[in-house]
């Protein structure tokens, strides 16, 4: 099984519960009017297509890096990353959570905006004189590296929900 596969098949047993805290950020009460006319007790925020990029962290990494948001930037196979992909266009929402002590729930979570993300990023380039804003990190057994940002420092209407 590759690192990707791996990580895939750990993370993935928290979507249930991202499902879940999605729907109370992506789907609204329409104004009273639509329910009186419109047969519309709820809405989603689009009716295309939403992607939600999904990161999940051990919960070890909890205690040492609450205010941290790390997107993955490398994979010495040059496997396109997270970080690309976003950059690219690619994604409308960026849900990145901590593993809860018994394995299996979120600890904690935050939502963030990826088009605010996006050309916030985008201007740290020019104000950085094209240094590219974060930390690089790389992982201790070397599979992939990250961007870490601190929340403090991203725009602050990035964030659309969280647990803290």
């Amino acid at each position: 099984m590759t690192n990707w596969q791996a990580d895939k098949k750990w993370s993935d047993k928290f979507i249930p519960e991202i499902k879940q805290i999605l729907g109370l950020h992506l789907i609204g009460e329409p104004p009273i009017e639509e329910d009186q006319q419109r047969n519309t007790d709820l809405v989603v925020l689009k009716m295309e297509a939403v992607r939600i990029g999904c990161r999940m962290r051990k919960h070890e990494y909890h205690k040492t890096y609450p205010n941290d948001i790390t997107i993955r930037a490398g994979r010495p196979s040059g496997m396109k990353t997270e970080l690309t992909k976003i950059i690219e266009g690619w994604g409308d929402y960026f849900f990145y959570g901590f593993e809860g002590e018994d394995g299996i729930s979120i600890l904690a979570w935050t939502l963030g905006d990826l088009n605010v993300f996006r050309l916030w990023f985008n201007r740290e380039i020019i104000r950085l004189k094209g240094n590219v804003p974060g930390n690089l990190k790389e992982n201790k057994d070397k599979s992939s590296s990250f961007l870490t940002f601190q929340k403090n420092n991203l725009p602050t209407d990035f964030i659309i929900g969280e647990k803290p």
